[in-house]
């Protein structure tokens, strides 16, 4: 019942998008991703981190972050983006690539300390170009579909139509963040539900063995930041137009325009 529900809502969502133009007019008229280079700004992506892992998820322990910031000892080595709402310069998602180290190689990402797949011993995933997507979070009040802006009440979408896609905005934050600093593929460890999410956009990760009970049960995953590219562009176009900005990060010629 709930898939029902939710593909009645993406419907009515889709429509409302259709008659507003284009998903890429839309998501950059609502939406900016940016990445989080100041002090500042990495306060803002720990701030939210806090909120939507401790508090609304209760993925990591509350009172372990009596600053309420959410930091590991990944981030010393992490490139973030974060999701800023336009219309009012709110915080709305956040996540990082853990980049990889040169001295441990073999050992140095979370996914690496509990999946032993072949593809990674073998090597045939090129380590030396290999991050980590992690901390991909969202505020539960955009996840939700925030109310509309007064300032925007005239544009023809509502930010509630963008609920299905704000998730792309994050995705556009790490290919730009990765084709900056020369990073190849990603590993990732997901739930099962947001791994059919972006597969909905054409996005595919491979499965690297078995679920496994990390904070619930998730994914280990791998994909090619080549073959994700290509195969949005081919399969999903609306969708490649907001991955890229319409080619301004990953350059390919256009076969359509917006």
């Amino acid at each position: 019942m709930l898939s029902i529900l939710r593909t009645q809502q993406e419907s009515r969502y889709s429509s409302n998008l259709q008659k507003g133009g284009c998903l890429l007019d839309a998501y950059n008229h609502w939406y900016d991703v940016i990445p989080a280079e100041s002090d500042e700004l990495l306060d803002q992506v720990y701030k939210l981190r806090y909120q939507v892992y401790c508090r609304e998820n209760n993925f990591e322990a509350a009172d372990a972050f009596t600053d309420r910031r959410e930091i590991d000892q990944y981030d010393c080595r992490s490139l973030h983006s974060l999701l800023i709402d336009r219309s009012n310069s709110t915080v709305a998602g956040t996540v990082r690539i853990i980049l990889p180290d040169e001295n441990i190689i073999e050992n140095c990402l979370p996914i690496q300390q509990f999946c032993r797949h072949q593809l990674i011993l073998d090597r045939k995933i090129p380590l030396r170009t290999t991050a980590e997507v992690s901390r991909f979070a969202i505020s539960k009040t955009f996840r939700n579909g925030s109310p509309k802006s007064e300032d925007h009440a005239t544009y023809p979408v509502d930010r509630k139509a963008l609920a299905p896609y704000i998730t792309l905005g994050l995705i556009r934050g790490l290919i730009q963040m990765s084709l900056e600093h020369g990073i190849t593929d990603w590993f990732a460890v997901m739930e099962p539900s947001l791994l059919r999410l972006l597969a909905r956009f054409g996005i595919y990760f491979k499965p690297l063995g078995t679920l496994i009970d990390y904070h619930g049960m998730r994914q280990p995953s791998h994909i090619s930041l080549s073959d994700l590219l290509n195969e949005v562009y081919r399969d999903k176009h609306d969708i490649w137009q907001v991955l890229t900005n319409n080619g301004q990060i990953f350059e390919q010629p256009l076969r359509e325009a917006c």
